[in-house]
């Protein structure tokens, strides 16, 4: 699974354009994993260092982004730099707005004082008017509204740069003046052009200042919330004079459809497939509409096509490769072959649906589900009324655009799905070691496997028939678990009871910590015949266990196909935090991977 790979970049120029063209869109991974390879050939430019922790800190990653402000070194340009000064305390605000209570106050308060001290040495507005939304957070409403006053007179009338008008609206908010405000808003948007984490930041923002200063949100809402994201899903079209459940004779009706939905929706991104009919339709709308395309593929591109595409006709095939050459990223859920498998369209749709959250989440934006659908009820694990299901029991909304004339009385035969002998199962799986076991004594070993695998095993045990499979080697652990939430549940669980075991009272040395990795994806089940039961096997499994290796002790990380789906079935209770590209082991090439953590209360 990947990005389309940039294009050859010479100069720090180059990257910085490519990182700000990422962020525009609203991809801040990409941005941050741009403003990493930038990096990689100029080591010294803290201008693409000041930008990768800037897209970290703005994509929620706070933790990783203090981490890489130190490991970047950045504490030594703070006194020629303004925007790496104000970006650690850009880094103390997300800290303290984290918190609650007592310590926010306090954290706040630490914010602000960085950022006066900044505004102080640079007399420039952006740290002003940091300070004064900081100081509100503190409680210290004079204070804030004397800062707010000085990022007015910084600003000295010249607002002519988004930036600069949404300072302007921000003190104006501080201030009370509601509809002076509001006047600004045409000239702000007008400026914004497009930039859609722009109008993230000024949303988190304006909507923190309305809240404490008990305004409606929606005051800014129509003008300022992110732009929605969506996943399109839908029918194949039939062949023209054949019957389907969408007819080639309604491609101009469902077309229309489709662009009065844009029209009106405010999209900025879009995650979806591209067979022939409503995922093509769909995505030449994004694209005419001026929104960002994510195209997610289930297999082999050749091969996709001639299933999902070519049979419609060769003039499907054109559309295809036109809207594939617009794409903003281009992922593959798996670059295995189709083998009659259906449920390779399934994972595939699962994912491209987790990635919509994700983005959504990151952008602080609407997210919604659009379907062209004939209204017949789900006939197996993939199609178009599958993944309806699937995103209703998330609850999040979603548009039906109808096809076919299906009434609802006789829904007819189900279609069954196509199936492969020894076929493929969409599985979670976790890999786990301990670090400091090849320096283990025989005297020790024992202590190990009482003590520690003790240990693991009892929380193994509370999972019963979760646990679809598992398998130990020496300090190895492999877990196979239908569901994602189950395996993330007792990824955590298991780090947890490791940490809190007393190494040396049980006769093991206290450097011993365990690492644990997970992916999800289609792997292959069958009786193993010298375990006697079910295994797992494939290149995903594979891809699994190239995780743990690289994963730091204590922690357990996750690749993005699983924070992808955790984020889609279990938003409420786990957050995944990216951090980065990492090689994985074995030379198996690079994966964005997250950091897995549960969120509070949940």
């Amino acid at each position: 699974m990947q990005d389309q790979a940039p294009s050859s970049r010479n100069t720090v120029a180059n990257w910085l354009s490519a990182v700000k063209s990422a962020e525009r869109e609203g991809t801040l991974f990409k941005a941050f994993d741009l403003a990493v390879q930038g990096l990689e050939s100029h080591p010294d430019a803290v201008v693409l260092k000041h930008r990768a922790v800037l897209c970290l800190a703005r994509a929620g990653a706070t933790d990783l982004a203090q981490r890489k402000y130190n490991q970047f070194g950045l504490p030594a340009a703070e006194e020629e730099s303004e925007d790496v000064a104000a970006l650690r305390a850009r880094l103390l605000k997300d800290e303290a707005l984290a918190a609650r209570g007592e310590k926010r106050r306090r954290k706040a308060a630490e914010a602000a004082e960085s950022y006066a001290t900044i505004h102080d040495r640079f007399q420039n507005a952006y740290p002003a008017i940091n300070a004064a939304t900081m100081r509100l957070v503190a409680g210290n409403e004079r204070e804030a509204k004397r800062y707010a006053k000085l990022a007015l007179s910084e600003l000295n009338g010249h607002a002519d740069d988004y930036y600069a008008y949404a300072t302007q609206i921000e003190a104006l908010f501080l201030l009370g003046e509601v509809e002076k405000a509001r006047a600004v808003f045409p000239a702000a948007l007008k400026a914004n052009g497009g930039d859609h984490a722009a109008l993230a930041s000024t949303w988190k923002q304006l909507r923190l200042v309305l809240a404490l200063k008990k305004l409606d949100p929606k005051v800014v809402a129509a003008e300022f919330a992110p732009a929605r994201v969506i996943h399109y899903v839908g029918h194949l079209i039939s062949p023209r004079g054949k019957r389907g459940r969408f007819l080639a004779s309604e491609e101009a009706v469902v077309t229309k459809k489709i662009d009065e939905y844009m029209a009106g929706a405010h999209v900025g991104s879009a995650y979806g497939s591209l067979a022939s009919g409503a995922d093509i339709l769909f995505a030449e709308s994004v694209l005419k509409h001026g929104a960002s395309l994510h195209v997610v593929l289930p297999f082999e591109l050749e091969e996709f096509v001639d299933i999902s595409v070519r049979p419609a006709g060769p003039e499907w095939v054109r559309r295809f490769e036109a809207c594939l050459a617009a794409a903003a990223t281009l992922r593959w859920a798996t670059e295995d072959s189709y083998l009659g498998d259906d449920n390779l369209f399934a994972y595939c749709s699962r994912l491209a649906m987790g990635l919509a959250v994700l983005r959504s989440r990151h952008l602080e934006a609407e997210v919604e589900q659009v379907a062209v659908w004939d209204g017949r009820p789900a006939a197996g694990l993939a199609g178009t009324a599958a993944d309806l299901d699937a995103w209703k029991r998330t609850r999040l909304p979603q548009t039906i655009i109808r096809c076919g004339d299906f009434d609802g009385t006789n829904p007819g035969p189900p279609t069954p799905n196509a199936k492969h002998e020894g076929g493929r199962v969409i599985r979670a799986m976790l890999f786990c070691d301990m670090k400091g076991f090849s320096k283990l004594n025989d005297a020790e070993l024992p202590h190990f496997v009482s003590g520690l695998l003790g240990a693991v095993g009892k929380i193994i045990d509370r999972y019963g028939g979760d646990v679809q499979f598992a398998n130990t080697w020496g300090d190895g652990l492999f877990l196979v678990f239908e569901d994602v939430g189950a395996a993330a549940r007792c990824a955590l669980d298991l780090q947890a009871a490791v940490g809190k075991l007393d190494l040396h009272k049980v006769g093991l040395p206290d450097y011993m910590a365990m690492r644990v990795g997970g992916h999800l994806g289609p792997t292959y089940a069958a009786v193993d015949p010298v375990l006697k039961k079910t295994n797992y096997f494939g290149a995903h499994v594979s891809r699994a266990a190239r995780i743990e290796p690289v994963t730091p002790a204590g922690c357990v990380y996750v690749t993005e196909t699983f924070a992808a789906v955790l984020g889609l079935e279990h938003a409420n209770e786990f957050a995944c935090d990216y951090v980065g590209m990492t090689e994985a082991a074995k030379k198996y090439g690079s994966m964005r991977m997250f950091l897995l953590r549960r969120l509070a209360g949940g």
